[in-house]
């Protein structure tokens, strides 16, 4: 019944929304690889350090290592729903504007890092513009192009993010292995010029009227520190838990409550009090949503947990460098063609459960292959099951948005697709966390007793030490590629069991028919560009909305008269 009143609503009169035209010229096409270039650089920092960063913390001497990965990962879910807010305030212009400099300004602190504190500000400010850019790049596609049509082009998106997540461990493996790491960040520098010029030149979409005191009155700030400082102590709570201090110590207990205290008091304050809420409570009124944001979550806690930890199989239990870890995780980039196809399918058809099934049962299956991988595995099964498990993620990635929207009225794409940013971020701070946790807690249970005592901060510095596992002698190296091996079969496990949640959320969707219209406050920008194309088709644009007032009856009579 919810799923059926939210259907409903996209007809509601204050949704004004228009039809897309069936053609994209130049201008659209020059838009979409802007965006496409800011999602590159994004995704290409997300997936490079993973392979570097036993490099990085051998050679700043550090053992937290974790907060590398778990600062980015929370500082982007943190800025997350404030990104929709501030494409809605301010305009999508200014707001992918900030998070690109952003993330320039990140590279540099990274870069010039003498120590892991800086090391980890840097990337702190880093995940601020990463995950903006990655929220709004996704906003952005959907003011162009209708839910209908949109995946093709969300394959596309696919596409460019295998790309950078495929080029981004090796070369985060080679300049590691050169002991050049710090230009790992420096070479975000120039691709964040070509991503800023290309939307100062291209981007030319509607900025909503007001001055700056005002837009900033609109902002939820409430709704922010509500959802910054829980997300923070959740991730204290999963990163120490059982590494730093026992689970059940006060050290760990309190942050995990208080996070989830905050994360309900958020969902609770942005349901009833808040006045422009940063999460409308509407998006999450039908059941189709909630199934597709769960499904989101769980993709992602995969997706991020293998990226970051499979790498330490290739280095840890095969002895290779850093740079091959990189290459030989190439056989993930499966995701791309399965996230194209599967765009397409869904175009075609007008269906999208019967892939996302498909996905889940294919991701199940790769991850019950990975856990029974061993020490003394031959290479052909971890490439197999990682191809296998990127044909399945990749069409999750192209599906999930699906039930997301298709209850839901245009005019929620902004905070819907946030929202949607948010659980996905927030996915990779439960991700690598979890892989942390249950990495560390399994070899303090598995390495040798000897071994652990040699090392003088115990499995907490394991992972900066796998550089030099090699020099061990044989017979306690062999022991300690076991219990890497064991361990990380665990992990899997406990991603199969995550997997096995995303697949029963996914039975409680219903199949929506996907709506082909826009949010007209920011698509009638779209007809403006086709017009500046010379020989344009004029019957491709078509108004259809009601008029409200004779101003818009005088100005549909007009844009009538010159498509006549």
């Amino acid at each position: 019944m919810a799923d059926m009143t939210s259907s409903k609503a996209i007809g509601d009169r204050r949704s004004q929304t228009i039809t897309v035209p069936p053609k994209k010229g130049p201008r659209f096409w020059l838009i979409f690889a802007s965006m496409c270039t800011c999602l590159f650089l994004s995704a290409l920092e997300l997936a490079s350090v993973s392979t570097a960063l036993p490099t990085i913390a051998n050679d700043l001497h550090a053992s937290q290592y974790t907060w590398v990965g778990t600062a980015y990962a929370l500082a982007s879910t943190a800025f997350l729903p404030m990104s929709g807010g501030l494409a809605q305030t301010f305009g999508r212009r200014p707001a992918i504007l900030l998070t690109i400099v952003l993330f320039a300004i990140g590279s540099c602190i990274c870069g010039a890092a003498n120590s892991m504190n800086i090391l980890i500000i840097g990337r702190t400010i880093q995940g601020l513009g990463g995950g903006g850019i990655q929220s709004l790049t996704g906003i952005i596609l959907a003011d162009l192009v209708t839910l209908q049509e949109r995946g093709l082009y969300s394959g596309l998106y696919g596409v460019t993010w295998c790309l950078a997540a495929s080029i981004g461990p090796v070369v985060g493996g080679v300049l590691a292995t050169k002991g050049q790491w710090r230009w790992l960040f420096y070479l975000n520098l120039p691709i964040s010029l070509i991503a800023c010029m290309s939307v100062i030149l291209l981007l030319d979409l509607p900025i909503p009227p007001g001055n700056y005191r005002d837009k900033l009155m609109r902002m939820d700030w409430i709704g922010n520190f509500l959802v910054i400082t829980s997300t923070t102590a959740s991730t204290i709570g999963l990163t120490w838990g059982g590494v730093n201090y026992p689970w059940n110590s006060n050290t760990i207990v309190f942050p995990l409550v208080l996070g989830i205290l905050g994360l309900g008091l958020f969902i609770g304050y942005e349901s009833t009090l808040a006045k422009y809420p940063l999460v409308p409570f509407s998006i999450l009124k039908n059941v189709t949503s909630i199934s597709g944001y769960i499904q989101t979550f769980c993709c992602f806690v995969i997706v991020y947990a293998v990226v970051y930890y499979f790498p330490v199989y290739f280095q840890a239990c095969k002895g290779t460098s850093a740079s091959l870890s990189g290459v030989y995780l190439l056989t993930i980039a499966t995701l791309a063609p399965a996230a194209v196809l599967s765009g397409l399918s869904v175009k075609t058809s007008g269906r999208y459960r019967p892939q996302t099934w498909v996905a889940w049962s294919l991701t199940g299956i790769a991850l019950g292959v990975m856990s029974k991988i061993h020490a003394n595995e031959p290479l052909g099964t971890s490439f197999g099951s990682l191809a296998l498990l990127g044909w399945g993620i990749g069409m999750l990635a192209a599906t999930s948005m699906y039930p997301i929207q298709a209850p839901l009225p245009v005019t929620q794409n902004a905070p819907s697709l946030a929202f949607m940013w948010f659980l996905r971020s927030f996915a990779a701070v439960w991700g690598i966390t979890i892989g942390t946790t249950v990495l560390q807690n399994e070899l303090a249970k598995r390495l040798p007793a000897s071994f652990v005592q040699s090392v003088p901060q115990g499995t907490a510095i394991m992972y900066a030490l796998i550089p030099e596992l090699s020099a061990l002698p044989p017979q306690t190296l062999a022991e300690v590629r076991v219990a890497f091996a064991d361990s990380l079969a665990v992990l899997w496990r406990v991603l199969a069991g995550v997997c096995g949640v995303g697949l029963l959320a996914s039975l409680l969707m219903k199949g929506i028919p996907l709506h082909d219209m826009v949010d007209e406050e920011w698509a009638f920008k779209v007809k403006k560009f086709e017009q500046d194309i010379e020989n344009i088709d004029p019957t491709m644009t078509m108004i259809d909305i009601a008029p409200t007032t004779r101003d818009e009856e005088k100005e549909l009579a007009d844009d009538a008269k010159v498509k006549g």
